[in-house]
């Protein structure tokens, strides 16, 4: 469902047009508080032919501050895209892995993680993003004070 969500905000023309390139698809390299994350793939990358194009990464930074490490600033934000917002566990996650979902919501318990959603062109390929924090570890036992990063990457086809 995060991920439909984030596929529908992110083709409106206007936000199509404002967001300039980003980082590029070599993000621990240039960020190196950001690692690539291969263990959260399983319970949160979504099955079938899309499951490839997704990449996940984690930093210890909390929301506000991997926003701004990663040059996203208030004034390239258009349309409340990349705005950091409380949202229940579920909505956060979306119904595309195969996490458990009940074990997710005992895990945040009353307490909603924050999310930012936003699209970018990294390599010339439209990558939509979705930073999530605190998130889940790997395991689904405990929550990381860091920031999740799913990366779904679109190249113009379709997108299920």
């Amino acid at each position: 469902m995060a991920t439909a969500a984030l596929v529908v905000l992110a083709l409106s023309a206007a936000a199509a047009q404002a967001i300039p390139p980003r980082v590029p698809q070599g993000l621990p390299q240039r960020l190196p508080q950001w690692r690539e994350a291969p263990e959260y793939l399983r319970p949160f990358a979504p099955a079938g032919p899309r499951a490839g194009a997704v990449r996940i990464f984690v930093s210890p930074d909390d929301l506000d501050t991997a926003l701004q490490r990663l040059n996203i600033e208030p004034a390239v934000r258009p349309e409340g895209m990349w705005a950091s917002r409380p949202a229940p566990p579920l909505d956060a996650f979306g119904q595309g892995g195969t996490y458990d979902r009940s074990r997710v919501t005992r895990l945040y318990g009353a307490a909603r993680p924050r999310v930012a959603r936003g699209t970018t062109i990294v390599d010339g390929t439209r990558e939509f993003w979705t930073l999530i924090s605190p998130h889940p570890d790997a395991a689904l036992e405990r929550l990381e004070g860091g920031t999740l990063l799913l990366v779904l990457r679109y190249d113009g086809g379709d997108p299920r």
